[in-house]
């Protein structure tokens, strides 16, 4: 058989074409050499559909299985299943666009480093298909698109990559039959031919190496038992915010119109994450700080700040109520799509042309409409960087909050709550804590304690493993530094119900005591059982059950281990029962030595 696997888009980020079928495709269904072509669709542990799964014959009876994977977030969200992939492969093929500079940029900087990295000291070949004709693109109309998309991928780019590479460079003007079956397809079935020479080479040589032996074969050893596979859980970052400001949980700014007739609250710490003019305008920058003078001059035009009164009487240590700031908006056709433009902001701002739309049926004048648009790309632009916001679509942005949101991770800038962590203080957003953790927004918005204090004590867990577990909840991510600090921060999102934080943490466990080496397993001071007994009274069942498996199936490792004996009678059980190699294997392995040394013969397999 013959594994292709390819990666990348060949679609032009800005052609309306989406039907264009895809380079992989065309050649199966056009190449005469390929028959019996059966698909389908693979998804990551998120649920969405990440490649294509195509299986064929070719040269009459030769199987040929291909993996299309038209996006490269199967490396960031799915790590195991691109190594696995590359691993397995014969061929590897790299499309992009010429007419998508930004998207190439990102495969170059991003996905091509990750990319030589699985490879290692492997000699796939590798084909970099540079596909289109280029032409000038169309100007980006996204008010969050800071970089110029319209430029092309030059030819010598491409051939700088595949030289960094050591692949085969091809320049595809179109998929025609000229393209996919003369040049792609020439390059294509000659790798084919060679990876299937040289397995066939290796066949003979096994072949005529068992057949050196025409004595008793020794025992087959049988491949271990599939463990578990772990089950990651998809981001409800976006819709997280966006609850937040439906439910107004922890507000402290509320617009009015001119008339205070209505009031619309909103959060300081998430407006002023994605908008310097908000930062201008609670004073989280000076005005003498600022880059572009036509922001203040926006803010002071649009707003009027009003700050709120404190309630003067409350128990001692009980800290007082800041009554929300209120601003007015001076502007009543922005204010009155001013909850629009919130929604906007709060899922996430990525859905550009929804908020275009809903401005336009709103107002239902064109002029206005424009007016409307215009200021809140004022609003959402980059000071001292080129306004690109004219022509952006809402696929090309990148999440914000992830990335704006770290800016207030750990400061004191709008912070409203401090926990006091190992006699340490850490800063922190009761907004942000209350829209991302449910445990958090019991505790702030209840009858507890900590709903009326700024200090808030934080005990079991070290300052570290708190940090990374806000920093989470800020930005979306995290990144352990090891197996014993994911253990310590699955146990903190044990603690606070953040499952999926839970789930990130297993699965950094699971890949990296995955990848160790049985001579590092066997002298790493790491304790499984530590680990399984961690895993077991914090409720992980999952991982739990999976380092069990792992202990079974390096059985002949973990059983000269001290640790081995501190497991349970029915853990020593099941690790009995699911062993690998097993005790049958074993005994036919010892019988089979004792024959050949009672033959008194040198066994050359042996």
């Amino acid at each position: 058989s013959v594994n292709i696997v390819a990666f990348g888009n060949e679609r032009d980020s800005f052609s309306e074409d989406n039907q264009q079928p895809s380079l992989i495709w065309s050649y199966l269904g056009r190449s005469a050499l390929i028959s019996k072509i059966n698909s389908s669709l693979s998804a990551s542990h998120v649920g969405s559909p990440v490649f294509a799964e195509y299986q064929a014959c070719i040269f009459g009876n030769v199987r040929l299985v291909v993996h299309d994977c038209a996006v490269w977030d199967i490396f960031d969200s799915d790590r195991y299943t691109s190594c696995r992939l590359i691993g397995g492969a014969d061929i590897i093929v790299i499309k992009y666009s010429v007419n998508d500079e930004a998207s190439f940029q990102e495969l170059k900087n991003n996905y091509v480093p990750m990319v030589k990295k699985a490879l290692n000291h492997c000699s796939v070949p590798v084909i970099i298909s540079a596909i289109g004709a280029r032409k000038n693109g169309m100007p980006c109309t996204c008010p969050l698109c800071t970089s110029d998309r319209r430029s092309c991928v030059t030819a010598s780019e491409g051939v700088q990559l595949a030289k960094e590479l050591g692949a085969t460079y091809l320049e595809l003007h179109t998929l025609n039959d000229f393209y996919i079956q003369k040049c792609f397809g020439g390059v294509l079935e000659y790798f084919m031919i060679q990876s299937l020479n040289q397995k066939s080479s290796e066949k003979r040589k096994k072949r005529k190496k068992m057949q050196k032996c025409h004595r008793v074969q020794p025992p087959q050893l049988e491949q271990p038992e599939k463990m578990p596979i772990l089950k990651g859980e998809a981001s409800h970052y976006n819709s997280d915010l966006h609850n937040l400001l439906c439910c107004c949980q922890c507000a402290d700014v509320a617009f009015y119109p001119e008339d205070l007739s209505t009031a619309m609250e909103a959060h300081k710490i998430i407006l002023c994450s994605v908008s310097h003019l908000f930062m201008l305008l609670f004073r989280v920058k000076s005005p003498s700080n600022a880059h572009d003078v036509s922001t203040v001059q926006l803010a002071q035009s649009l707003f009027a700040v009003e700050e709120g009164n404190l309630f003067p009487s409350y128990p001692c240590g009980v800290p007082p109520y800041v009554l929300p700031v209120r601003v007015v908006v001076k502007d009543s056709v922005f204010c009155s799509c001013l909850p629009d433009i919130l929604h906007f902001i709060y899922s996430g701002a990525f859905q550009w042309e929804r908020l275009e739309e809903d401005i336009k049926q709103k107002l239902k004048d064109p002029d206005k409409s424009e007016h409307v648009i215009e200021k809140v790309k004022c609003i959402l632009k980059t000071p001292g960087k080129l306004n690109t916001l004219e022509n952006c679509k809402s696929h090309q942005i990148k999440l914000l909050y992830n990335t704006s949101l770290k800016l207030f991770f750990n400061t004191s800038v709008l912070a409203d709550v401090i926990f006091k962590v190992e006699g340490a203080t850490v800063p922190a957003h009761r907004a942000v804590l209350v829209a991302r953790c449910e445990v958090m927004a019991a505790m702030f918005n209840g009858n507890y304690v900590e709903a009326n204090s700024i200090l808030v004590p934080v005990y079991g867990v070290s300052k570290d493993t708190f940090l990374s577990f806000l920093e989470y909840l800020y930005t979306d991510s995290c990144c352990p530094a090891s197996v014993l600090q994911a253990m310590s921060l699955l146990i903190c999102a044990e603690m606070y119900q953040v499952m999926r934080l839970r789930h990130i943490c297993e699965l950094y466990i699971i890949t990296q005591l995955q990848s160790m080496p049985s001579r590092e397993l066997a002298s790493t001071n790491l304790s499984i059982v530590s680990l399984l007994r961690k895993a077991k009274f914090h409720n992980s069942d999952c991982l739990s059950t999976w380092l069990l498996h792992f202990i079974a199936t390096n059985y002949l490792i973990f059983s000269q281990k001290p640790e081995f004996q501190d497991l349970s009678v029915e853990e020593r059980n099941f690790v009995e029962v699911h062993r690998w190699p097993s005790n049958l294997y074993l005994k036919q392995l010892a019988d089979y030595r004792n024959y050949i040394h009672s033959q008194k013969c040198h066994c050359t397999v042996m």
